[in-house]
């Protein structure tokens, strides 16, 4: 099975400062639903991993959680596109669980459901502590430079990788970079069969 693990806020729709808490604040970015499509497409299974702690906050309810991934998902559908499932952390940061990233604990759980090896499912997400989740439970790692980590754009020189490192200090060994969602869904589909 090819499952790919992606962030929600700033990688498939447009993050803000406070918290997306109602469908009408949900704003996929341009060529995100799209670049879903493609992977799915490309015969990958796509499952989002999402601290949502405007819950635990007292921000939000679970009842505005679900009316905004409806309209999520309807708006993938209206591409071709299909995310299988989400994973969600609830909790504030003072509850210290093992499910808020950069904790591993969604990552496990999405390998424990789906009966995949960590190892060999990516994940991709803009802030540096979801590639620190996904590496802390075996994933290969790609960070997207959107949402929390738009402001490196245009900030790496040819080195790439080791330029990121400099301006991101704490970003795990061997992660990708990749300009938006839509650059990661082509690296990947561009990727030799295993």
């Amino acid at each position: 099975m090819k499952l790919v693990i992606l962030d929600r806020d700033g990688t498939l729709n447009r993050s803000r400062d406070d918290y997306v808490a109602s469908p009408d604040e949900w704003e996929a970015l341009p060529g995100a639903l799209e670049a879903v499509a493609r992977l799915n497409q490309g015969g990958w299974r796509v499952v989002l991993a999402t601290n949502q702690s405007g819950i635990g906050r007292g921000l939000f309810d679970m009842a505005s959680l679900n009316a905004i991934h409806a309209k999520m998902h309807r708006q993938l559908a209206a591409v071709g596109a299909r995310v299988e499932a989400v994973f969600f952390c609830p909790h504030a940061p003072e509850d210290a669980c093992h499910c808020r990233k950069p904790a591993p604990g969604l990552f496990e759980q999405i390998g424990q459901r789906f009966g995949a090896p960590l190892a060999q499912v990516p994940a991709a997400g803009n802030a540096v502590r979801h590639v620190e989740a996904a590496a802390r439970a075996g994933c290969p790692t790609h960070l997207l430079l959107t949402g929390k980590s738009e402001h490196l754009r245009g900030r790496l020189g040819a080195a790439g990788a080791a330029d990121i490192l400099a301006l991101a200090p704490s970003l795990p060994p061997g992660a990708h970079t990749h300009e938006d969602l839509g650059a990661f869904a082509d690296w990947l589909l561009a990727q030799p069969a295993s």
